[in-house]
This record gives structure tokens, C-alpha cells and sequence, in this order.
């Protein structure tokens, strides 16, 4: 009976203890990225309302993680980092402020806010994550960030046009920071040219000028 009790009271310590380690390990760090900021001067100004989706993605993206990629069959995460949001959803919103900071469009928002548009702008977060120029390598070497886009007339929901963008910067410096400032170029490279291209097409079918589509477009 005794060596019992000795038993349980000793699992209730470790229990307490695990608790007590997990309770003061450290959070993790929050990073977020910026919007595009430098919108082209001779983009035309769109009269066209906009709701813009939160990018689908797998599930190794659709994360808060910051996603590395050590090979090309495998993802992991970086330690005790993490953004703001999950991925789609904090894209979402910065593609949002892209669009709003450019002063090119009447009107543009989220999805989820259910208001009446002429066309609705649809994504698919295909890459977003850091990658090893080997796999033993000691940190992440450059960003990779391609999204595919769709825009979609409405109420009809005919997909008007479709491009991908991508871009690949290089990691200057290492740590997490040196990581997420790579990341933060490239994203901004990749909604400088969506906002474009999006501007450019909707002006170009509300129009009159018919169905728009366009090849790949990628930068470096």
C-alpha cells in the first residue's frame, strides 16, 4: 500500500513538474511583414470594387510557423519564431493594404466583410519559406514566395484571368531576422507586381477589353 502511494505521489510530481517547465518555457518571438509601398505611377486608376481572399494553402503553410525547407521532401519550422498570424490570413491582410496604399482603387477589403464587388481576387500560397542551399548548411540561404492568382468577375464567378507571381531573395544575414527581412522583400516584390497586374487586368475587362491573361511573371 505504501509502495503504491510512494508511486502515484511520485507521478504527480512529474506531472506538476512538466507542467511547471512548459508554463515557463519561452513564447515565441512574433514577426509580421510589411505591404508594397512603392505603387507605379502609370497604373491606371481602377473604378472597380475589389474583395480580396485569404490565400489557400497546404497545411505545412497554413501555419504560424515560418516554414524552412532543408530538402526538397521536407519542411520544418524555426524555433521559438513565429508570425504575427497564420500565413494566409496575415497575407491576406497586407495584400489588402497593398492595394489601399497604391491610392489606385475606389474600393478594396476582405472577403469576409460580405459587401457587394465586381470582381473578387483569389490566391494560392504555393511557396512561402526558407530554403537550404544543402541540407546540412547551418542556416536558410534564400526566401522563396510564389503565389498564384485568379481574378474572378462577379456575381457571375468567372474566372477573368489568371498569373503567378514569385519571387526568390537572397538571406544577407543569418539568425531569424536576417530570415524574416528576406521574406519581408520578397513578399513585398511578389504584391507590388499582383497589384499591378490586378489594376492593369480588372481596368482593363470593366472596360470592355474582354478576357485578360497573362504567363508567369517572376522576379528575383
Amino acid at each position: 500500500m505504501m509502495v503504491a502511494r510512494f508511486g502515484l505521489l511520485a507521478a504527480l510530481v512529474l506531472a506538476l513538474g512538466a507542467c511547471a517547465g512548459a508554463l515557463t518555457s519561452p513564447p515565441a518571438k512574433l514577426y509580421t511583414l510589411n505591404p508594397a509601398t512603392q505603387a507605379d505611377p502609370s497604373l491606371p486608376r481602377a473604378d472597380f470594387q475589389l474583395l480580396v481572399e485569404a490565400p489557400v494553402a497546404g497545411a505545412a503553410l497554413d501555419t504560424q510557423r515560418i516554414a524552412v525547407e532543408k530538402t526538397a521532401t521536407s519542411i520544418d519550422y524555426l524555433a521559438e519564431s513565429a508570425w504575427t498570424d497564420r500565413a494566409p490570413a496575415m497575407i491576406q491582410g497586407l495584400i489588402v493594404q497593398s492595394f489601399e496604399d497604391s491610392r489606385k482603387i475606389v474600393s478594396v477589403g476582405r472577403d469576409s466583410v460580405g459587401l457587394r464587388s465586381d470582381f473578387v481576387l483569389r490566391s494560392e500560397l504555393r511557396d512561402f519559406e526558407a530554403k537550404y542551399s544543402a541540407p546540412g548548411a547551418a542556416n536558410p540561404d534564400r526566401v522563396h514566395v510564389r503565389i498564384a492568382a485568379k481574378l474572378v468577375g462577379m456575381p457571375r464567378r468567372t474566372i477573368e484571368a489568371g498569373e503567378t507571381f514569385e519571387a526568390i531573395v537572397p538571406v544577407r544575414d543569418g539568425g531569424v531576422q536576417g530570415v524574416v527581412t528576406a521574406f519581408d522583400a520578397a513578399l513585398r516584390q511578389v504584391m507590388e507586381r499582383m497589384v499591378a497586374w490586378t489594376l492593369r487586368t480588372g481596368t482593363a475587362i470593366a472596360g470592355g477589353g474582354g478576357t485578360a491573361t497573362g504567363g508567369a511573371s517572376r522576379t528575383r
